[in-house]
């Protein structure tokens, strides 16, 4: 009979924790408010320039080697390209999320520096590689960060940081971006999609030539005439 009883219950509990997990999918799954992505230099999206979408992972060494030649061809075609860059923690980065997470914050309390903290994360990633913080908690990373982005954006950001990483709407921002990424079809970073379609060797850095094979041929096609020989 007490055995029947534990049954029940064991049931009752899994249905209960199967409502949950679904409510709270529902949840998560309804459109943000805003669309995802952080626009370089503010630029806005038009409908004659070319937009590029590049998903970063902020502790990915291919998408800290992709941003370079990346930010130069944006300053060489200037107005004719708009850059969209989404955020894909990799699950097996471990400390991708905080660090995306990071970026959502300082987006949030000062959007001016989003570019110049993600590309502090590149130059200092390896010091949130795996091996390098395998004996290191959770909270003592999140404590680093909030120095360490402290020292980036000035003195009076070090409570807002700190209390970034205790708001739970940035976590959900972090899963928005992660959810979008993964509905985009994208696994790896760095991706690029350009005018909507993805390049090839996705996961691989493309330096500036790459960059001016792929963007030339726009720039210079009639914006009335299809030109898609480059995904074809």
């Amino acid at each position: 009979m007490q055995e029947a009883k534990h049954k029940i219950v064991i049931v009752q509990t899994a249905l209960l924790l199967l409502l949950v997990l679904v409510l709270n999918g529902y949840a998560q799954n309804l459109p943000p408010a805003k669309y995802d992505g952080f626009l370089y230099e503010h630029r806005l999206i038009d409908p004659d320039s070319i937009l590029i979408e590049a998903f970063f992972d902020p502790v990915c060494p291919d998408s800290r080697d992709s941003w370079p030649p990346l930010k130069q061809a944006l300053a060489y075609y200037g107005p004719h390209v708009t850059l969209a860059v989404h955020l894909l923690p990799l699950p097996y980065h471990d400390n991708a999320f905080v660090a995306s997470r990071a970026v959502h914050i300082v987006n949030k309390l000062k959007p001016s520096a989003t570019f110049s903290v993600l590309e502090w994360f590149f130059k200092n990633q390896e010091r949130y590689y795996n091996a390098q913080t395998r004996n290191i908690s959770r909270a003592s990373i999140v404590d680093d960060l909030v120095k360490q982005l402290t020292a980036v954006l000035g003195n009076s950001y070090h409570s807002s940081l700190e209390s970034g990483f205790n708001d739970r709407k940035t976590d959900l921002t972090t899963r928005v971006s992660f959810k979008y990424s993964t509905s985009r079809g994208v696994y790896g970073t760095p991706t690029f999609y350009v005018n909507g379609f993805v390049l090839p060797d996705s996961g691989d850095a493309l330096d500036f030539n790459g960059w001016k094979k792929v963007l030339d041929p726009l720039v210079t096609a009639p914006k009335k005439q299809e030109n898609l020989h480059f995904f074809l």
